[in-house]
């Protein structure tokens, strides 16, 4: 697959300490913001079929990754979303595409190719050689063109975390012990090249935390998240839902059992998919919230059914009995990219217009 990545590096100026705090004085309570990736137009879908077979340049290709990061970009800012992403336009498919950059790993062809898309047809790896990312994985230049178009405003980046890395390889020969130190040095490069280029809100996704890979219990789990951000003096958050490949989940989707592993997680905040499991375990950000923002999931991406501004609002309230609102954020459940546009920009105003009308009656 040719990977659908920027082409050229970016030169990127950190933001002054001024600007941040301007940013965070500006941020309302209940602030809204994405998980990190936002609809694809659908010119760009077809796109892609074009980088694929060769019938585009490097210059039709540049110039439709940054026409598509500005389409997305802009939409959150013309919906009134307090915190923005880059909506991921430019590492398309979460995880997988990331791979192209990665060395040590051979594809392991799937075993099934037909029928309904499912984590099985997704790509597998298995590790033959040393897990590095000689390049990074271009999140950092993602980044520098966030801040080029939006000054001024409060940025998030979201990547995934070493668990989601290591969730479709298989070791073979290699301990994997070995081969997760190895990831966690690869995410950790990326973190801290975003922290130098001025990244003051870092969110890891980890989707994988659900049902740990290679066979480690969430205990480990948790403490290989927790190395990727040691010393990083931003804004930490981690990301935990229950997949999202084509709409659908991964893992037994209850966070009672996932309880110990999240507190012990060594973050700012936490961003939890709630909407689609009918606001099932809200309670327990009552005990989350002694320890961690919170930033709930109260939009269901998962779903073509458009919620109410009125609906949102009341998610928000319910979360609101367990949380101050000082400490809470709301969100979608996951990233918007498995929704087509039309349908993720109306759930993204109806986010906003919701935690607007709770704003105005605390």
């Amino acid at each position: 697959m040719v990977p659908l990545l920027r082409l050229r590096k970016r030169s990127c100026r950190s933001f002054s300490r001024a600007t941040i705090n301007m940013a965070l004085e500006n941020t309302p309570l209940l602030p809204v913001m994405g998980v990190g990736s936002y609809a694809a137009p659908g010119w760009f879908i077809a796109f892609q079929q074009k980088i694929r077979d060769g019938s585009v340049g490097e210059v039709d290709i540049q110039e439709a990754l940054d026409d598509a990061t500005r389409i997305a970009v802009f939409e959150q800012i013309e919906a009134g979303v307090d915190i923005l992403t880059d909506g991921e336009l430019r590492r398309q498919r979460f995880v997988y595409e990331m791979f192209d950059r990665v060395t040590g790993l051979s594809r392991i062809a799937p075993g099934r190719k037909i029928g309904v898309p499912g984590y099985d047809m997704a790509p597998h790896f298995e590790v033959i050689g040393r897990i590095e990312a000689p390049d990074g994985f271009g999140v950092v230049e993602d980044f520098c063109a966030l801040k080029a178009l939006a000054p001024n405003r409060l940025l998030k980046v979201a990547m995934p975390g070493p668990l989601t890395f290591a969730m479709p390889l298989e070791t073979g020969t290699r301990n994997r012990d070995d081969v997760l130190d190895e990831i966690v040095a690869m995410v950790r490069g990326e973190v801290l090249a975003l922290a130098e280029a001025g990244a003051d809100y870092v969110q890891l996704d980890e989707p994988a935390l659900p049902h740990p890979p290679l066979g480690y219990t969430h205990a480990e789990a948790a403490d290989l998240v927790n190395r990727v951000a040691a010393g990083f003096d931003g804004k930490y958050a981690v990301h935990v839902c229950f997949g999202n490949n084509a709409g659908r989940p991964f893992a037994d989707r209850g966070f009672g059992r996932l309880m110990d592993a999240m507190t012990s997680l060594e973050c700012d905040q936490l961003v939890l998919e709630f909407a689609n499991r009918q606001m099932a375990d809200v309670e327990l950000l009552g005990p989350l919230s002694k320890k961690f923002e919170i930033a709930a999931g109260v939009i269901d991406v998962k779903n073509f059914y458009l919620e109410s501004a009125e609906e949102v609002a009341t998610r928000i309230r319910r979360c609101l009995e367990f949380v101050p609102a000082e400490k809470l954020a709301v969100t979608g459940d996951c990233g918007f990219s498995a929704l087509p546009r039309y349908l993720a920009r109306q759930k993204m105003l109806a986010l906003v217009a919701g935690a607007k009308a709770v704003r105005l009656s605390l």
